[in-house]
């Protein structure tokens, strides 16, 4: 039997994302050769049939993985044939196992073991005495056990300890058993969770599971997530179970894949020892773990999809902006910034206990407005956020003219750039406390060129962020502003190193050095030049080039996102509509019926001419939408405020999968329930709302004392009653241990029961 090669794992992937094996083959082929994600997405759609960046971040997720797999298959291979035990029996099973557990299950009975019990065992002569009872069952098994008792077993009762053991993992380690038994657990499986006594008042933020059970596979991520964060907290403790059917199978499966006579007493409890001990320990585990990971990968997928959105916000501008991070003891810090974002002045002012400093403060930012001509205001959405957003619109009805528009904007991560090391080398002589303003200004600016300074992990879109592997949602987080920065396309003359390091092939220390190119030698004029840059070679420019504007250069189509490979193609098709590149770029009406077909080529396919097309059309275009921003209703400025049936405008700042949470300028945002999104039935929040958007809601309840506002995007949701006073504890549990078995057995308390009970 020929082990599944690394050809087969095309098929796999290509089932899986729902496309054609030789479109996975010929993408694994790019991403091999070095070629980024975004690069194959945009311009190697031919190559590809057309794979999207989503297609491809799964590909290249699911390559990693199988690709591992086939390394773990082939080294337990090699050790088993190092034993000289690989039979063809054997490389069948291992060329059919798809997961890393069934791989586990055929190396167990070959790995090198440590002194077990059973070894003991057989290392005082007991193993004749296991095969005796297994060969003559209808013998009384202390008869068969007396002539073993001596020095080194006390009595009966030892030997037959000693056999069970021998025979406990013999029987557990049967190559075909555990495959047998695991679907049929994992489709039964009930996962419990349970108040741990006494941690009733100290948990109160995980009442939700004080008492509570569901299915095992259908558990919802992020309650997962929940449960497992109680029970690190020692507030909950967490059990799986499954009912009497599967157990009953289970034990049925242990007996006949080891041959076990029935009718004997003492065999029947080797198998109940068996399957509590060994196999329900494992399992546990197993599945433990398998829904963590289900659970991880869920919030992962979440904390992507708000980033994404909130990366894609709508950007105000280049204007002028003013921004204000509210502080009450310690002052409203003020920074003004230009229309690229050049710092242009700061300010602290003290409109709030203990100064009260408001005519101050009114005549400082009114001054720094006219001076500056400032055209924006944005308002950090923290402390003291109402209250400066409303002394903002005071100063603005009192002036003349033109006024700048205010708007409130996420704080998010704006005390983490403050002190980040890129903040310190950009303003070095600034003070941390200000830096948060220039951060808050300039994300109305622009979103996505000032976020990408801050750690994704640090905006806060996600859901139990904190719970899950660092490195993986890392690596997807990396991923997801990487595929948004080139689907923008940078401003290779104005952007930070931090946004250039995310261009397809550039990096942060190349990033730093096409910065360091431009301050020393002055603007690029071309993209050619960037070939000038030390360490950017060829293979890099044909990565980074198609995602890199400059703006007003000797080149039109450097400010587009046609690659300069296809520079020829696109002159050819200016030339066939008879006008200059500059008059027809930007003219979609004398673009509309060119043939594409007509300009394929063997190097650029109609995809590609497509694009090209599109481009002329509207050159360099931004994929964001027109920016917008929410009105918070006046005097609605704290929780108190708050009556059911109020109908208010607010701004999504997350989305999980149970829902979305709006800010309705409460300082605490409400949450919109997965079956208050729509009139209609939603699977997916993410479907209907994303991070940024401006949505109408409808306060449905409010807890004061819980700080819990719950709101409906519903016609006509139903209102509920203000919760003013104090949220009664929730009853404590009875005390008295439960019998309630009847129903199932619980795999991990039981056989962690057994096991202790053995030490002893």
């Amino acid at each position: 039997m020929i082990l599944i090669e690394e050809m087969s794992i095309p098929s796999l992937i290509a089932s899986e994302i729902g496309c054609q094996v030789k479109q996975v083959i010929a993408a694994v082929e790019l991403i091999d050769n070095g070629d980024t994600i975004p690069f194959i997405a945009r311009y190697r759609k031919e190559v590809t049939g057309g794979l999207d960046d989503i297609q491809l971040r799964k590909l290249d997720e699911r390559l990693i993985y199988l690709r591992d797999f086939s390394k773990r298959r082939e080294a337990v291979k090699k050790a088993i044939e190092a034993q000289g035990k690989l039979t063809d029996d054997i490389l069948d099973r291992l060329g059919k196992a798809t997961t890393k557990a069934e791989l586990e299950d055929i190396h167990a009975p070959f790995r090198v073991k440590t002194k077990t019990r059973a070894q003991k065992a057989i290392d005082k002569g007991l193993l004749p005495l296991a095969d005796a009872i297994l060969a003559e069952p209808q013998r009384a098994v202390e008869e068969l056990a007396e002539p073993f008792v001596g020095e080194e077993v006390a009595d009966v009762k030892v030997a037959l300890d000693g056999v069970r053991d021998i025979l406990s993992e013999r029987f557990s380690l049967h190559p075909d058993t555990a495959a047998k038994i695991r679907p049929v657990v994992k489709r039964s499986a009930r996962l419990k969770a349970r108040v741990v006594s006494g941690k009733e008042e100290e948990g109160r933020k995980f009442a939700d599971y004080f008492d509570h059970t569901e299915s095992w596979a259908k558990a919802p991520g992020h309650r997962v997530l929940a449960m497992l964060r109680g029970q690190d907290a020692e507030v909950l403790s967490i059990d799986i179970e499954c009912d009497d059917e599967a157990v009953a199978f289970s034990k049925s499966a242990i007996a006949n894949d080891n041959d076990v006579p029935q009718g004997n007493a003492f065999l029947d409890k080797v198998i109940d020892w068996t399957w509590k001990v060994k196999f329900t320990t494992r399992l546990t585990l197993e599945m433990t773990s398998e829904m963590r990971e289900r659970a991880e990968k869920e919030a992962i997928d979440v904390f992507v999809t708000n980033l994404k959105a909130l990366l894609m916000a709508a950007p105000a501008g280049m204007k002028t902006t003013m921004g204000l991070d509210p502080g009450i003891r310690t002052g409203v810090k003020v920074a003004v910034v230009d229309a690229t974002g050049k710092l242009l002045a700061t300010s602290t002012v003290y409109p709030y206990a203990p100064r009260n400093d408001k005519r101050g403060t009114l005549a400082e930012l009114g001054a720094l407005i006219k001076r500056f001509g400032v055209e924006l205001i944005a308002i950090g959405n923290g402390t003291a956020s109402r209250e400066t957003d409303a002394l903002v619109a005071e100063l603005l009805s009192d002036m003349d003219g033109k006024k700048p528009t205010k708007v409130v904007v996420s704080e998010a991560g704006a005390s983490v750039y403050s002190a980040s090391e890129f903040a310190s080398r950009e303003f070095p002589e600034l003070d941390v406390s200000l830096r948060g303003a220039v951060s808050i200004a300039r994300r109305l600016q622009d979103p996505l060129a000032e976020l990408v300074k801050i750690d994704p992990k640090a905006i806060g879109v996600g859901q139990y962020q904190h719970d899950v592997d660092q490195t993986r949602l890392a690596r997807a987080l990396a991923a997801a502003v990487e595929d948004v920065v080139n689907a923008v396309g940078v401003d290779v003359n104005t952007a930070s190193p931090a946004l250039l390091s995310y261009v397809a092939g550039v990096g942060p220390s190349l990033a730093d050095a096409i910065v360091s190119h431009r301050d020393n030698n002055g603007i690029f004029t071309k993209r050619a030049e960037l070939k000038s840059v030390p360490r950017l070679g060829a293979r890099t420019f044909s990565q980074c080039a198609g995602f890199l504007r400059v703006n007003g250069g000797s080149e039109p189509l450097d400010a587009s996102a046609v690659h300069p490979e296809a520079y020829k193609v696109a002159k050819r098709i200016v030339a066939d509509c008879g006008r200059d590149l500059r008059d027809i770029m930007g003219d979609a009406n004398s673009l509309q019926n060119v043939d594409p077909g007509k300009f394929v080529t063997g190097d650029f396919g109609l995809p590609t001419i497509r694009d090209i097309i599109d481009e002329l059309k509207k050159p360099g275009r931004d994929p964001r939408p027109q920016f917008k921003t929410a009105t918070f209703k006046e005097g609605i400025n704290e929780i108190s405020d708050l009556l059911p049936g109020m109908r208010l405008e607010g701004t999504v700042t997350n989305v999980a999968a149970f829902g979305a949470f709006v800010d309705i300028g409460v300082h605490q945002d409400g949450l919109v329930h997965i079956s208050q999104l729509s009139d209609s039935f939603v699977t997916d929040p993410s479907k209907v709302v994303k991070a940024g958007q401006v949505v109408k809601v409808v306060v449905t309840s409010v807890d004061e004392k819980a700080k819990r506002i719950g709101l409906s995007m519903k016609s006509a949701p139903d209102i509920g009653e203000p919760v003013r006073g104090r949220k009664p504890a929730p009853k404590s549990r009875d005390k008295k241990p439960d019998n309630r078995r009847n129903k199932g057995e619980s795999m991990g308390q039981l056989g962690e029961a057994l096991s202790k009970a053995f030490r002893k």
